[in-house]
């Protein structure tokens, strides 16, 4: 599961690197997160920086927290011109209040802009534990009728589509989640979301800030145990019960890892690395 995973950075982290193609195995597709207050700017140096490295870069763009059609249109122009980028993560945006014309990542699709400017790989969010931002009355209503819009935007397109999801930290909950998807109608490539290792009390104030639900039990069950509190929680339960699934799942939608590395980008990748490198000696032997 971990060959060919993806990465998340943000401008900020981003700039701490010193050489991405140092880092990073060849192909590795690296996700530009745009937060609230993120300058533009900086996500266009950013991924021209990354690009330049060699490596596949796939901005998101907020819904939310785009301004107007303008701003968009020539958001898209400059990623293209200036940075060779073809791929985008929509995202709802994070913020209650639409700061401009759009609410949503479907009337971001509508505008057929994606297409004008060579965008030929497009990821949407997924949430298998639930988006109370969205439905807040705790039913999943809203989400799977977005999810169900784009399963046929995507059928009508030639666009190359994926879901990417929040990170979580029990599997079961996101296999069943995958498999809900495929008996609604929904068979897009699902690309799991992980989090990179990190210290406990980090990764359960990100769980909290980005709405993870229930798998957050699993954070604060390890928080109780005092042998394992100061140390740092690692994925490799996760990313194993997920290899497995796999594994035994042939027609599973689920295709490979995305990691969010919450406790740095180094020590993600050297994580990742570690795992790679056992499973090959584990082979060879």
């Amino acid at each position: 599961m971990l060959q060919g995973y993806s990465l998340e950075v943000l401008p900020r982290t981003a700039a701490k690197i010193e050489s991405f193609k140092a880092l990073l195995p060849v192909g590795t597709r690296v996700y530009i997160a745009n937060v609230e207050g993120t300058d533009f700017e900086d996500m266009i140096q950013t991924a021209r920086r990354i690009r330049g490295e060699g490596f596949d870069v796939m901005p998101h763009f907020p819904a939310r927290l785009i301004k107007d059609a303008a701003e968009f249109e020539t958001s898209l122009a400059r990623y293209r011109d200036e940075a060779g980028v073809d791929q985008a993560l929509l995202i709802g945006g994070g913020v209650t209040r639409p700061v401009g014309a759009y609410d949503n990542t479907m009337q971001m699709l509508e505008t057929g802009l994606f297409d004008k400017y060579g965008f030929k790989r497009i990821h949407i969010a997924g949430h298998p534990e639930g988006n109370p931002d969205i439905d807040k009355d705790g039913t999943s209503r809203r989400v799977d009728e977005a999810l169900l819009w784009k399963q046929s935007f995507s059928d009508r397109t030639d666009a190359e589509m994926a879901i990417a999801t929040q990170f979580f930290f029990d599997a079961k909950p996101v296999f069943e989640w995958s498999e809900r998807l495929k008996k609604m109608g929904v068979d897009l490539p699902i690309h799991v979301g992980i989090s990179g290792p990190a210290k406990l009390q980090t990764l359960i104030k990100y769980a909290i800030a980005c709405g993870v639900g229930p798998s957050i039990k699993v954070l604060k069950k390890r928080a109780m145990d005092v042998t394992k509190l100061l140390m740092p929680y690692e994925p490799t339960d996760v990313v194993s019960a997920i290899a497995s699934h796999v594994a035994a799942t042939p027609d599973t939608t689920i295709q490979q890892v995305h990691l969010f590395p919450l406790g740095g980008i180094k020590a993600c990748v050297e994580w990742a690395d570690r795992q790679n490198e056992s499973m090959r000696q584990a082979g060879a032997a």
